[in-house]
C-alpha cells in the first residue's frame, strides 16, 4: 500500500475546460444528459454530469441540467430510473436516485452562493428527500425500490444506502441556509448511519464484490477516524491495481475510471492525500482526445471496454480533480472535517 507519490509532488494538470466541454457536448437542449450521445439518461448519473459543469464554471449548463430534474420529477417526489430519447425505458423508482438531488443541488451552492437557486429547487429536492425516506426500514435502512405500480422491492443496498446518507447531510445543510426545520430528516439519517455503521446483516450482499460496497460507507461520511482507514487498509490489495486503477468487481481483471475517481474522492475526505494523489496520476493516459476519459478498461491486456464515452465518467474525474487541488468552493464537499458533527 506504499505508493511512489510524494504530498508535494505536482500532478500533471488536465484541461478542466476541454473535460467539461465534451459533457456539455452531451447535453440536449431541454437540459438532459444522457450518458453518451443517444445514450439512456439516469437521475443519479446526470446530477453527477451537472456536478462536473459546476466544477468547471459552466453554471448556466449546471442550472438548465437541475431545471430538467424539477420538469420530470413524478409526483411521489422520484424519477424514472432510466429514460431513452423521452421513453421511459425502465420504470423502476429508485430511492438513492430520488435523494440525491440534494447532493448536486448543494454542490452548485457552494460554488455560486445563489441562495434563490436553493429556493427554486428545493420543493423538488423536499419531495425527493420524503420519496427516499418513505422506504426508510423499522431498523434504519432504505429499502431499494418502488415499481410502477407502487409495489416495494425490500432490498437494501449499502452503495445505495450511503449515497442516501450524503444526500440528507445535504439535504440538512440546506434547510439550515434557507432557514428550514427538518428534525425528522436528521433523526432518518442518524438512524441510517447507525445501520450503515453496524448492522452489514441488513444490506444485499451480492453487491460485496463490488468496490462502491467498501469504499461508499466512508466516501459518504458514516464511517470515518480508524474505522475508516480499517475498512480502507483491509481490502486495499482486493481492489486496488497499482498503475491501473480501482477494480469495479474483485473478483475481474477491469477498472474503470469512475470507480478510481470517487475512491480519490474518498481517500480526499479521510487526508488521505499521499494516496489519493498517487491514484489520481494513473488516470492521466486513460483518456481521449475530446476530453473524455476511458469508461473502462482490461489489465494487462489494455483493452478499453467498454468504448462508451460517458459524461459521468469524466465529472467524477473532475470532481476528484478539485478535490486535491480546491478549484471551487465545493471541493471539500465530501471531506469528513467539513462535517464535524456527529455523523
Amino acid at each position: 500500500m506504499e505508493l511512489n507519490i510524494s504530498l508535494s509532488e505536482e500532478l500533471k494538470p488536465i484541461d478542466v475546460e476541454k473535460v467539461a466541454d465534451f459533457i456539455a457536448s452531451l447535453q440536449k437542449g431541454n437540459g438532459e444528459i444522457p450518458w453518451s450521445q443517444g445514450g439512456k439518461t439516469d437521475p443519479w448519473d446526470h446530477i453527477e454530469s451537472a456536478m462536473g459543469l459546476s466544477v468547471a464554471g459552466f453554471i448556466d449548463e449546471a442550472e438548465r441540467a437541475y431545471a430538467w430534474l424539477v420538469s420530470t420529477q413524478l409526483p411521489d417526489g422520484s424519477w424514472w430510473s432510466e429514460i431513452r430519447d423521452g421513453v421511459v425505458t425502465n420504470s423502476t423508482k429508485e430511492t438513492h436516485f430520488a435523494a440525491y438531488i440534494a447532493v448536486g443541488v448543494y454542490h452548485h451552492y457552494l460554488i455560486t452562493h445563489n441562495e434563490k437557486f436553493l429556493r427554486t429547487m428545493w420543493p423538488a429536492l423536499s419531495r425527493g428527500i420524503q420519496y427516499a425516506l418513505g422506504l426508510q426500514a423499522p431498523e434504519g435502512e432504505i429499502y431499494w425500490a418502488r415499481n410502477r405500480e407502487g409495489a416495494i422491492d425490500k432490498m437494501a443496498l449499502l452503495t445505495g444506502c450511503s449515497s442516501i446518507y450524503m444526500s440528507l447531510k445535504c439535504a440538512l445543510a440546506i434547510a439550515d441556509v434557507l432557514d428550514i426545520k427538518r428534525p425528522a430528516w436528521q433523526k432518518a439519517k442518524e438512524r441510517l448511519g447507525e445501520t450503515i455503521r453496524n448492522r452489514p446483516d441488513l444490506f444485499n450482499m451480492i453487491k460485496s464484490r463490488f468496490s462502491m460496497d467498501w469504499y461508499y460507507p466512508i466516501l459518504c461520511g458514516a464511517v470515518r477516524g480508524s474505522e475508516a482507514k480499517a475498512r480502507i487498509d483491509h481490502l486495499w490489495d482486493k481492489f486496488v491495481v497499482p498503475d491501473w486503477g480501482v477494480r469495479c468487481v474483485s473478483d475481474r481483471p477491469w477498472v474503470t475510471m469512475a470507480e478510481t475517481s470517487e475512491f480519490i474522492l474518498t481517500l480526499a475526505a479521510m487526508e488521505d492525500l499521499t494516496r489519493a494523489r498517487a491514484i489520481f496520476s494513473w488516470l492521466g493516459d486513460k483518456r481521449y482526445p475530446d476530453g473524455s476519459y476511458w469508461m473502462g478498461v482490461t489489465f494487462p491486456d489494455t483493452v478499453i471496454w467498454p468504448e462508451e464515452k460517458t459524461g459521468w465518467t469524466a465529472a467524477a474525474v473532475l470532481l476528484a480533480w478539485d478535490a486535491l487541488n480546491g478549484m471551487t468552493p465545493a471541493s471539500k464537499i465530501f471531506a469528513h472535517n467539513r462535517w464535524p458533527e456527529k455523523p
